[in-house]
């Protein structure tokens, strides 16, 4: 059996970390409405499993504690 798939998938795994750290990184710098678009998306894409809105709170929080204007100085 050929590791060749698991190597792919931790790769792919590798990549959307990397990926959302830079969308995270970057977040003070987008417009509104790409901010609310990705954010909906996130919801979507990581309700699996989540009950109610708790995930919803949890980003809106996690993203409030670390953005430029709203961050606590």
């Amino acid at each position: 059996m050929s590791s060749e798939p698991a190597a792919a998938a931790e790769n792919g795994v590798r990549y959307f970390l990397a990926l959302g750290e830079a969308a995270a990184d970057l977040w003070s710098h987008l417009p509104q409405e790409l901010q609310q678009t990705l954010f909906e998306r996130a919801i979507v894409l990581g309700h699996r499993g989540e009950r109610d809105e708790s995930l919803r709170e949890q980003l809106a929080k996690f993203l409030h504690d670390h953005h430029d204007r709203t961050r606590a100085r």
